[in-house]
């Protein structure tokens, strides 16, 4: 082939990849005969040469093994027209080995989701937006926390099971009781002045600082209330707070008010910073291996690429240089791929740990050398339960190694969803700019006001999660007693589940030093388990997180959905259902493992 027609055709491959879109522009440049039709012996050497097999050794890890070995055992005289060719390449892309259409069939039994009307394809009606004319890359994102396990969960409990839900943080959901305080003040942030600040019996009903604080958001939001649209980054006070909190954590390192955006939950901030770098098919984000799948989802819906980079389970999912190095000469000379950003979970989600100074600096160091944006996920700043460790910032640790870090662009994010205060409904959160390009800012805020702004609710919950009663304050006593006991139960609960686990037969786990989860491990998963699980379509953790909800009631998430090394078999559950629900998990998951290992021994 000519030059240009190679080089046109690995341009349309990258784009498959990257977005899912370009399918029939590939499948054109492949039919060289012009026939439309193209060789399945063709399309198995094309595949080679795309994912570089000659220096792999193997296929790359975007082509599914089974179908694309399928496609090699075709005759030699077998071609494909362009639905197959497209139904074939949707299936060898595949994110996820989910069997097609057991979303969609969990999504018509969620018993939430109402009426609807009915189904045309019933009586064979053909839709023009459907799954090979939708975006592509929509179609492919993939969302563990509430994938199929969590839908089948939900069915089962309306029809009368009792379930265990440990999938996901969500705090009061299961239990956590909200802190007096920040209720108080939202309360009175909210209501009418006739019936709240401005009621004559206002003084006997809430406590003085409540009002006090409540008088200062109300002063901060305006006339209008919180029914109004704010600024695009967030009330000045809100953010003044949030850079103060900053600046104490930090022993006293600046954090500006200008340089904070107040979001709709991490997530949010997330999204708009990944949409911001994204800018081609090659462009790529380094997460970790295990990680939170918000990160796969949003660059899979963004048309980006992932570089994983991988934990070290075995010192307590740690971090080295090397590994970092060897992924990111990997990802350029091989994959062809330019290394945008990379992202960190501190506390880990789901692995638990929380990283070390020298964790910190090694990937300050590293982000900084290759001109890599750092994305800190910090969420779980508050919740660190060793005593072993705190939690360290990753702006604290780059300014310190000024010299060194002098050239890092940080963005760091924290939220109401976590901590001890678990607001999750609220959608609270923020994200702060350290050493960004002035004018990527401005293009941040323009993305910012394409939204109008982030929900009042939320901003008034980020300033009050930093800023909470001091002493002497009249709520101050009732506050430090409400997160005295939701602190000190989740050290507890932590150490009964990972305790737990650790005493099943074929489980190990590590010590869930912060966060809200641990993330264990199946070391003696059956050999005739993997072959059930490979006969279903299924990765071998959804087959177990399947049973074990099946014959438990316990919903877990399977460990596939965050990444894992291969071979690695395990789950991610929460610590936060109450204190007897955990123990009675406990029971179960012991009983269930050895009925599992028993049923496919």
């Amino acid at each position: 082939l000519e030059p240009a027609v190679v080089e046109l055709q690995r341009a349309l491959w990258d784009q498959y990849l990257a977005n899912g879109r370009g399918c029939e522009k590939l499948f054109r440049s492949l039919d060289i005969c012009k026939n439309g039709t193209v060789s399945a012996k063709d399309v198995a050497s094309f595949i080679l040469t795309a994912t570089n097999y000659e220096q792999r050794g193997k296929v790359s890890g975007v082509i599914r093994k089974i179908p694309f070995e399928k496609l090699q055992q075709a005759a030699n005289d077998h071609h494909l027209n362009f639905p197959e060719f497209q139904s074939w390449l949707m299936d060898v892309t595949k994110v996820s080995t989910q069997t097609k259409g057991v979303i969609q069939d969990r999504y018509q039994l969620l018993p939430y989701l109402g009426g609807r009307s009915v189904d045309d394809r019933a009586f064979g009606r053909k839709y023009s937006w459907n799954e090979t004319t939708m975006n592509q890359s929509l179609r492919r994102m993939q969302y563990a926390v509430r994938g199929e396990v969590v839908m089948k969960a939900e069915s089962m409990l309306a029809e009368g099971r009792d379930i265990i839900f440990t999938n996901i943080g969500n705090p009061h959901s299961v239990g956590q009781n909200p802190i007096s305080f920040y209720r108080q003040v939202l309360a009175l942030c909210d209501l009418p002045a006739d019936i709240g600040l401005n009621h004559p019996n206002v003084q006997e009903m809430f406590p003085k600082d409540v009002i006090d604080r409540a008088k200062s958001y109300r002063s901060a939001i305006g006339a209008a209330g919180t029914g109004a649209y704010t600024n695009s980054q967030g009330i000045y006070q809100f953010r003044a707070d949030i850079a103060n909190f900053i600046q104490n954590r930090d022993d006293g390192i600046p954090s500006y008010p200008g340089d904070i955006f107040i979001t709709n939950g991490a997530s949010s901030g997330i999204q708009s910073i990944l949409t911001s770098l994204i800018a081609n098919d090659c462009d790529a984000i380094m997460i970790p291996i295990p990680q939170y799948p918000v990160y796969s989802a949003l660059i899979t819906l963004l048309g980006g690429r992932q570089v994983g980079y991988e934990l070290e389970e075995e010192t307590g999912w740690g971090v080295t240089e090397a590994e970092l190095e060897r992924c990111l000469k990997k990802a350029i000379s091989i994959d062809g791929l330019d290394i945008k950003a990379m992202a960190i979970i501190n506390p880990g989600n789901p692995t638990g740990q929380v990283l070390t100074r020298d964790d910190l600096e090694i990937i300050c160091k590293f982000c900084s050398k290759h001109g890599i944006v750092l994305l800190a996920d910090e969420v779980y700043q508050r919740n660190v339960y060793t005593s072993a460790k705190s939690f360290i910032s990753a702006k604290k640790v780059a300014v310190e190694l000024e010299n060194e870090c002098s050239n890092l662009q940080l963005i760091s994010f924290h939220s109401t969803s976590k901590g001890l205060i678990g607001e999750c409904g609220r959608r609270g959160g923020y994200m702060e700019l350290h050493g960004i390009d002035p004018y990527v800012a401005s293009q941040l805020y323009k993305l910012a006001s394409s939204g109008l702004c982030s929900n009042v609710g939320g901003q008034i919950m980020t300033s009050l999660m930093l800023t909470p009663p001091r002493e002497g304050d009249d709520s101050y006593e009732l506050f430090m007693k409400e997160e005295s006991y939701i602190m000190n139960g989740l050290k507890r609960k932590a150490k009964i589940l990972v305790d737990g686990l650790n005493k099943i037969e074929g489980i190990d786990c590590e010590e869930a030093e912060g966060a809200m989860y641990a993330f264990p491990k199946i070391t003696n998963f059956p050999k005739k388990a993997i072959e059930k699980a490979k006969e279903n379509g299924q990765t071998p953790d959804t087959l177990y997180a399947l049973s074990l909800l099946e014959e438990t009631g316990i919903c877990v998430v399977p460990a596939s959905g965050f990444g894992q090394k291969c071979g690695r078999i395990g789950f991610r559950t929460t610590f936060l259902p109450k204190e007897e629900r955990i123990e009675k998990a406990i029971d179960l998951f012991g009983t269930h493992h050895e009925m599992f290992c028993k049923k496919y021994s």
